[in-house]
C-alpha cells in the first residue's frame, strides 16, 4: 500500500462518501484500476480509517446546526432521538432482511461467501448507480418545479417520515453504488420534508450508523480467512501510519464535499448529482465490458 494509493483513495473516499454519488462504487472502481485487493487486511484497515475521517468531518460540519436544531431544548433532543432510533432500527431490519434473502438465493451453496463478494462486481454497481441517479434526478427536478411555484421550505420531519427514510437507508446498505446520502435526502424531499431538515437528518443518521459499519469492518479484519496474508509487525506499523494519514486527508476532503453538497442542495442544483450518477453508471458498465 503506497503513499500515492492512500492519497488517491482518501480523496476519493472523502469526496464521494459525503457527496450523493456513492463512495463504495467509486472506491471499488479506483481499487480495480490501481490493482488493489479490497479484501486484504491492509485495505480493510485503511477503509475503516477513511470512514472514521469522514464521520468526524460530518460532526465538525453539522455541529452548529445540530446544536441549534437538536440540542436547544430537552423536548427538541427527545424528538430527534426518537426519530433517529426509529430510523436506525428500521434501517437494521431492512438491511439485514435483504442480506439474508440474498445469501439464501444468489449466494446459496457458496462457502464463506459474503454480500461484499457479490456487490463488489461492476455489473451490479452500474445498475445501483443508475437507480440512485434516477431517484436524485426525480427529487431534484420535482423540487425545482415546486420552488418555482413558491413552495414553503418548512416541512417538518414526522415519525412516519423518519421511518420511511430509515427504510430507504436500509435498502442502500447492501448495494454498492446506491448512494446512502443521495437516497435518504432525495426521499426526504419527495415526502415533503424541507431540504435543510432532510440534509441534517440524513447525516445525523450517518453518524449513528458509521460506528456500527466501522465495527463490522474491524471484525472482518480480525476474522480474515487463513488464506489472506497478514502483514508483519513492522509493515503493520507502517500501514497504520498510512491509514491515519488517510483518515486526516479524508476528513478535509469530506469538509469540501459537504460544503459542495449544501451549496447545490440550497441553490436547486441537486438534480445534477443525479445526472452525474447516471453518467457514472454508464462508465462503470463500460469498464465491466472491458474486463475490469
Amino acid at each position: 500500500m503506497s503513499l500515492s494509493n492512500v492519497f488517491i483513495l482518501a480523496i476519493v473516499q472523502g469526496l464521494a462518501e459525503l457527496l450523493p454519488v456513492s463512495s463504495s462504487a467509486h472506491v471499488v472502481v479506483v481499487e480495480k484500476l490501481l490493482g488493489l485487493d479490497p479484501s486484504s487486511p491492509p485495505m480493510t484497515l485503511l477503509l475503516v480509517m477513511l470512514h472514521t475521517g469522514t464521520m468526524f468531518a460530518v460532526i465538525a460540519y453539522f455541529w452548529k446546526q445540530w446544536r441549534a436544531a437538536y440540542f436547544s431544548t430537552a423536548a427538541a433532543f427527545k424528538a430527534i432521538a426518537v426519530r433517529l432510533l426509529i430510523a436506525t432500527a428500521i434501517t437494521g431490519i431492512v438491511g439485514v432482511a435483504i442480506v439474508k434473502v440474498l445469501e439464501r438465493t444468489a449466494l446459496r451453496g457458496v462457502p464463506h461467501a459474503e454480500i461484499e463478494d457479490l456487490f463488489g462486481h461492476l455489473e451490479f454497481i452500474a445498475p445501483a448507480l443508475a437507480a440512485a441517479g434516477l431517484l436524485i434526478l426525480i427529487a431534484g427536478l420535482r423540487e425545482r418545479r415546486l420552488r418555482a411555484a413558491a413552495r414553503s421550505d418548512s416541512g417538518e420531519l414526522t415519525l412516519a417520515d423518519a421511518g420511511i427514510i430509515g427504510a430507504v437507508q436500509g435498502l442502500c446498505l447492501p448495494f454498492r453504488g446506491f448512494s446512502r446520502s443521495g437516497a435518504t435526502i432525495s426521499t426526504g424531499m419527495l415526502i415533503d420534508v424541507s431540504k435543510p431538515r432532510a440534509e441534517r437528518f440524513s447525516f445525523a443518521l450517518a453518524v449513528v450508523l458509521t460506528p456500527a459499519v466501522v465495527a463490522r469492518e474491524v471484525l472482518r479484519l480480525a476474522h480474515a480467512p487463513p488464506g489472506v496474508a497478514t502483514p508483519a509487525q513492522g509493515s503493520l506499523q507502517s500501514i497504520a501510519l498510512l491509514s491515519v494519514l488517510g483518515a486526516v486527508l479524508a476528513f478535509f476532503a469530506g469538509l469540501v464535499a459537504l460544503k459542495w453538497l449544501s451549496r447545490w442542495l440550497e441553490s436547486g442544483r441537486w438534480h445534477l448529482f443525479g445526472v452525474y450518477c447516471l453518467v457514472a453508471a454508464v462508465g462503470v458498465a463500460l469498464l465491466h465490458s472491458r474486463g475490469f
